[in-house]
Formats: structure tokens, sequence, C-alpha cells
């Protein structure tokens, strides 16, 4: 899933890369999009936005259309973050080519954390699927034994009693653990966006008061929420005034920071992952396993040897 995920937010990226590269020689935006389209670029979404162009779309409106008919979530995010940056730019009159180059550099950093999570998720999830199948393996070792587990379980109100509570606690542990697994997985959908926006909205010249205004507008209209705590660019801006530095160039590398962050937070959590699995193992695992394969086993011996001693 995850690959996946990194795989799709990458490929966005190396379309918006493409795209800057042409409208940076001079290629008229809707052009670009058609000359994509034309040599048989594998993103539909391309086809799409390149289609509903032509019909007569503005390009942001296209690209969000083309985002919410995308089947990968985290692909239409990235399509989003897209269309937000090209609605900003364009209302900003802020060089469109520049402004995708960060776009897409956002979206390789974007892609890359979804790989290092992915990988640090690994071992975890792994152990996971591991423990989950140890009450199924404590069943077949019992039969395996030569004891009647199988019979014990289906046949006897002990028994019955010993099946329905291991399998309870084996929903449990599988859910638990594809809770925790989730949960480790990066919440934020475009680290740094927010900081991106208004950096875009200062570069086409206009006031701090009107950056913001833009970026908050292309937020809400693309469906993207607020991605970055306000006051880190209240701190940035602030910083730039002091110092007489162009806010815009600050903003961008903030934006960067954010998504580092993003990234050493998501590889933190996956990390701590595989101490905190085993909590549903000693919860849920194991006593399963006991209700499951040592229990039948043990009623077994003791129906045996009741049996033989009458």
């Amino acid at each position: 899933m995850m690959a996946a995920d990194a795989l799709s937010v990458e490929a966005v990226a190396s379309v918006v890369q493409r795209l800057a590269v042409m409208l940076g020689a001079g290629v008229a935006p809707a052009n670009a999009w058609r000359y994509l389209s034309d040599v048989g670029e594998s993103d539909t979404a391309v086809e799409e936005v390149a289609r509903t162009v032509t019909a007569g779309a503005s390009i942001p409106a296209a690209i969000m259309s083309a985002a919410s008919s995308t089947e990968a979530a985290q692909a239409g995010s990235a399509w989003r973050a897209v269309a937000a940056s090209w609605f900003v730019a364009h209302e900003s009159g802020a060089p469109l080519a520049s402004s995708l180059r960060e776009t897409a550099d956002t979206l390789r950093q974007l892609g890359q954390l979804h790989r290092d999570v992915d990988a640090a998720l690994a071992g975890p999830r792994a152990t996971a699927r591991f423990v989950g199948v140890m009450p199924v393996l404590g069943l077949l070792f019992g039969t395996l034994l030569g004891f009647d587990t199988i019979g014990v379980l289906f046949g006897t109100p002990l028994g019955i009693g010993c099946l329905f509570a291991g399998a309870v606690l084996t929903v449990a542990a599988a859910r638990w653990t594809s809770r925790l697994v989730a949960r480790a997985r990066p919440s934020e959908s475009s680290p740094g966006l927010t900081a991106q926006l208004v950096a875009i909205g200062l570069s086409g010249g206009g006031s701090l008061a009107r950056a913001r205004e833009l970026a908050t507008e292309a937020l809400r209209l693309h469906e993207l929420g607020e991605s970055d705590d306000p006051r880190r660019i209240d701190r940035v801006l602030a910083l730039s005034r002091a110092a007489g530095v162009p806010a815009a160039e600050l903003l961008q590398s903030e934006a960067r920071q954010i998504g580092r962050e993003a990234t050493s937070r998501a590889q933190s959590r996956a990390a701590a992952l595989g101490t905190t699995l085993m909590i549903p193992l000693g919860v849920c695992v194991l006593p399963a396993f006991m209700l499951l394969g040592v229990a039948p086993m043990m009623i077994s011996i003791f129906s045996s040897t009741v049996v033989g001693l009458s």
C-alpha cells in the first residue's frame, strides 16, 4: 500500500516537473497539457485534464476534477496540491514554471517520505502477520501431536467456549494491530504546502495579506485543509521583516523543513511500532494461543484419562 502511494505521488511529481520545463521554455499551459497527453503520458489524470481544458475549463478546475476521479488517495491529494499551487500562481501573477518546480520538489519529498516509512514498517508488518496466525498454528500443532483438539473445540461445551473466546481475541488482535500500523503511517497529506502557497503568492509581487488570503482560499477550494501551523508562518514572516530579507525564499525553506520534520515523525512512529505491537501480543494473541492450542490438548488429555480410569 505504502509503496504504491510513493509511486503514485512520484508519478505526479514527474508530470509536474515536465510541465514546469515546458512552461519555462515558453509553451502555453493548455498546449503543455495537450503535448503530455499526445505522447501517451501514463497518468490518466493528464488525459482528463487535457480533455477538460480543451473543452474550455480553467486548468485548476480541470486538475481538481481529475483528482476527484483518481483511485489512489495519495495521488488524488497530490493532484489537489498541484491545482492549489497553479491557482495561487495564476491569481497572484507568480511565475508558473518556478512555482511548479517547487511543487514537484515537494511531491518528490512526500513520495520519499512514503518510501522511508514503508521500509521502516516492513519488519513490524511482518511481525503483525506472524502474530495473527499464532493461534491457528497452536491448533494445528495440537492436532499434529495426535490430540483431538478439533473434536474438543467443536464437540464439547468447554471446547466451544474456548473456541469462541479464542476467536474473539484473535479478531481483536488483528484489528488492534491494523490500527497500530495505520497510526504509524504519515498523517499529513501535504506537509509544508501552506508555507509554499504563501511563498508563491508573495512571488507574484502582491502584499502579504493577499498572499495569505490566496493560500487560504486555495486550500479551501481544493479540499486540502490547513497543512501547517500558522504560527510557524508568522514567525518566518516576522524574521523576514526584522532582517529585511525576501519572505518568499524563507517560506520555501520553511516548507522544506516542515516536510523533513514530517518524515522524521513518521519514521519515529514506525520504529516504535515494533515495541507497541507487543501489547496486543500479550493481551490478545497469547491468551488466544492458549485457548485454541493448549487448552484443547489439556481437555483432551483429561478426558482420555477420565475415560481410561472409568
